[in-house]
């Protein structure tokens, strides 16, 4: 089995350096320049910003996968997509999440494992960190005997979604769960609603290990819409729960790398910078919006061009200053912005032109 260094600390360090260092407002302007041309030869597809090689993670074997330990009987494995983390037990394996894309490359991986330490290879537990199906639709390729558990919403949600790929899990809770199988201990608690309604903290304390899915994206900006999360101020707050653990190595669910304390803090930082910058922009005069579509009786107009250049503002100094420094800044840093300004105005009141007529 191949190990490779992936944890790096002294770049983690580096470029949480290189990001303090670098004052948002001194870059307000062009943040998007160049960052999205159009690509040679094919037409209408973006071209972005280099991957940060920092941000990359250890190669894939010729099946498309990197199975790794983090320590002791704790694994994890990764096809640069999705990740899923597993205990190698005298009893069987304990297996967080089954993402589809990983697939069958999860019996691989678990089988070499096992026929290296010589300890089962049934899986005998899996854990569902929460009930989206990027993260469990996999699930029915380990049968219908394992023992899925998972939050007590996890499975009113699988039982409403009836899809045979992801079987709700048979074993609930609703605030924490002690998993102890031949002899290994994972620590499930529920900290309440965030990227999902049902997405739990998978703790291996005796490994040092937590794995929190959607959550926190070592070395990279969060995917589209901060993780496309149904609760935006319970997924800002989840972000400082999972940094209040003891760990030393995140299990992320997401990308091909784990990750080490610097990369929350880092995470922390460019959501701090974006979330300022969104409060200072949602005071942009809003005269020309209503002037130009008001004249016209389109209200969804005024509300569209509004918004947009309300985010378009915030977005821009950011992305710049973390261009090459997390990836992906410039991919969905304005996404991330329009969702902080309806999150803003509908969560924390911040209604700008559209609040309380005098």
């Amino acid at each position: 089995m191949r190990t490779t260094l992936w944890n790096a600390p002294a770049n983690r360090r580096s470029l949480l350096r290189t990001a303090a260092a670098l004052p948002v407002a001194a870059l307000a302007g062009g943040a998007f320049e160049g960052t999205a041309a159009a690509a040679t030869g094919t037409p209408g597809l973006p071209d972005f910003a280099p991957v940060p090689r920092a941000a990359t993670g250890p190669a894939l074997n010729d099946s498309g996968y990197f199975v790794g330990r983090i320590g002791g009987n704790l694994y994890w494995v990764t096809d640069r997509f999705y990740q899923a983390m597993f205990l190698s037990t005298r009893d069987g394996v304990v297996l967080v999440d089954a993402p589809p894309t990983i697939g069958h490359n999860l019996l691989r991986a678990i089988a070499e494992v096992t026929r290296a330490n010589g300890r089962p290879a049934k899986v005998t537990h899996l854990v569902y960190s929460h009930s989206h199906a990027d993260h469990t639709g996999a699930s029915s390729i380990f049968g219908k005997d394992v023992v899925r558990i998972g939050h007590a919403e996890c499975r009113r949600l699988l039982l409403r979604d009836g899809d045979p790929n992801r079987p709700a899990p048979t074993v609930t809770f609703e605030d924490r769960y002690t998993l102890q199988v031949g002899g290994e201990r994972l620590e499930l608690t529920y900290h309440g609603p965030n990227h999902s309604p049902d997405n739990i903290f998978i703790h291996a304390p005796e490994h040092k290990t937590l794995m929190v899915v959607d959550i926190l994206y070592p070395g990279w900006v969060p995917f589209k819409n901060l993780a496309v999360s149904q609760d935006i101020p319970a997924w800002l707050r989840a972000q400082q729960i999972a940094m209040g653990y003891p760990w030393r190595t995140l299990v992320g669910g997401h990308l091909g790398r784990l990750g080490v304390r610097a990369d929350g803090d880092l995470q922390l930082a460019y959501m701090a910078d974006l979330e300022a910058a969104t409060r200072a922009s949602m005071n942009l005069d809003p005269a020309p919006y209503f002037d130009k579509c008001g004249s016209q009786g389109n209200a969804w107009a005024i509300f569209k061009t509004y918004l947009d250049a309300v985010a378009e503002q915030a977005a821009a100094p950011v992305a710049a200053k973390y261009t090459g420094v997390l990836a992906a800044a410039d991919v969905f840093t304005l996404d991330h912005a329009a969702t902080l300004v309806e999150s803003f105005r509908i969560d924390a009141g911040l209604l700008g032109p559209f609040g309380t007529r005098p």
